[in-house]
């Protein structure tokens, strides 16, 4: 655990994880604008649904000061715990490695980051979700 966190999962990895542990959980950290426009994981298809707390807010882009504990909040009502396995995504896999040590901090014992996020990093034509990541992984998503 020497960068902070658990580690680093591909959003198949995080897929299989979220299908296989009834109490593994999935913390979006993107922007309420994000779920809104871009679209959120579709964890129905596995009996869940994914928490939605804000790393850092548009748009002024600063951190949540009390991220962790409105997250430990969230996960505390849906009875997961600090044992529970957390995989954390953003839109690239860099906002939630900020979030994966946030939370490793507080005491959760199993945190991950999702590698290359929601959408992955742009294509030769500057478009995301079609190079790596849940979208380009063909995950189910949806359009809020």
């Amino acid at each position: 655990m020497a960068q902070g966190y658990e580690g680093d999962v591909t959003a198949q990895q995080c897929w299989s994880a979220l299908s296989d542990d009834p109490s593994a959980v999935l913390v979006d950290v993107r922007t309420a604008a994000e779920w809104t426009y871009v679209g959120i994981p579709d964890l129905s298809p596995v009996g869940k649904t994914p928490v939605l707390a804000e790393w850092q807010s548009f748009p002024s882009m600063a951190v949540d000061p009390h991220f962790a504990e409105r997250v430990a909040g969230a996960l505390a009502e849906g009875s997961h715990d600090a044992s529970s396995r957390v995989f954390l995504l953003c839109r690239s896999g860099v906002r939630s490695i900020a979030a994966a040590r946030a939370l490793t901090a507080a005491g959760y014992e199993h945190c991950f980051n999702v590698l290359d996020g929601f959408e992955g990093p742009p294509d030769e034509n500057g478009h995301r979700g079609t190079r790596a990541g849940w979208k380009a992984e063909d995950l189910p998503w949806l359009q809020r």
